[in-house]
């Protein structure tokens, strides 16, 4: 058991795991788990010395000011987009978030999305609820032979190619960074050049592909127009990262015209997404933002930030 020399405060906004509370507790941290609305957050935050979010709760610039006695802010799960991280840094805030933890999770949704459009699962389970019997014209497609493309070679993306290796398909991958390509080709997958040329080699080439890049200025609407226009009519496109990423205008006026054949999200523009049009759309699948909602995946995020943060406190302690 740690031993701090003087009691860290740490504020959770967002369920985690029973166990990673406790595992904190146990080490001498002293916890508050309250779910707060933005000026609740404001009001609170400035008592605490750590602040655990997941992807609710949106860290502001406004609400880092606030945390004056802020030192370490937390994540429980992958992306940074709901902590204003610049801000942060100039406070000299740490930020730690949990990338390693929902990898599987999300992966394993990519496919089950995958294979709802190409088996019309959904459309499926609605028409025999309704009691209609659709044998004879719900005819899909196997994942057997077919390329997918990932768009985003990290942790998820790799995931995402084992299990499609699996199931038989041809792989192709694309990422800016040629760090990314490394152990790739030994896994099977293709790699296609890291610039522009490359991208649109795998936009034309892939009957399915799947995105796993973070939403930042250069990745906003990384797929519109003239991405789908270069995309297969048949082909299918999923977006299991975050939304901004996909232009869900320039998507929908795609699959209106049947220049790609449907899209599988899990993210959306706005969430929940206001504009219904998309979702209703007969060839588009849709999910909450549940890709990393599994008990396993939320477990292992508790456990890796409260492992982390247990981590550095004690290397401070043994400081002193």
């Amino acid at each position: 058991m740690l031993v701090l020399k003087s009691t860290v405060s740490i504020l959770i906004t967002d369920p985690i795991s029973r166990a990673a509370t406790a595992k904190l507790k146990d080490d001498g941290f002293e916890v508050t788990v309250k779910e707060l609305d933005p000026v609740g957050l404001l009001n609170a935050v400035k008592d605490f010395e750590v602040l655990i979010v997941r992807s609710r709760t949106r860290v502001t610039a406004e609400v880092i000011q606030a945390g004056t006695k802020l030192k370490i802010i937390a994540r429980a799960g992958v992306g940074l987009d709901n902590i204003d991280v610049d801000v942060a840094k100039k406070r000299n805030i740490t930020v730690i978030n949990a990338a390693e933890a929902p990898s599987v999770s999300v992966a394993e949704l990519v496919i089950g999305l995958i294979l709802s459009l190409a088996r019309s699962i959904s459309t499926a389970d609605a028409a025999m609820k309704e009691g209609k019997w659709l044998k004879h014209t719900l005819t899909g497609s196997e994942l057997r032979g077919k390329r997918l493309g990932i768009v985003g070679f990290g942790r998820i993306g790799r995931e995402v190619a084992k299990r499609a290796l699996s199931f038989e398909m041809k792989v192709s991958m694309y990422d800016v960074a040629p760090s990314q390509f490394k152990g790739a080709e030994e896994m099977g997958v293709e790699t296609v050049a890291t610039n522009r040329k490359g991208f649109e080699e795998l936009l034309k080439t892939s009957d399915i592909i799947t995105v796993h890049v973070p939403l930042l200025p250069e990745t906003r609407n990384m797929f519109g127009e003239r991405e789908f226009a270069l995309m297969k009519k048949s082909a299918m496109i999923i977006n299991a990262s975050r939304g901004g990423i996909v232009d869900e205008s320039a998507l929908l006026k795609a699959l209106r015209a049947g220049k790609i054949g449907g899209a599988g999200l899990d993210v959306f523009e706005t969430e929940p997404p206001k504009n219904l049009d998309l979702i209703r759309l007969s060839n588009v699948v849709c999910t909450p933002h549940i890709g990393g909602q599994t008990t396993e995946a939320q477990d292992l995020a508790g456990d890796m930030i409260s492992t982390k943060l247990i981590d550095i406190f004690k290397k401070k302690v043994s400081r002193k």
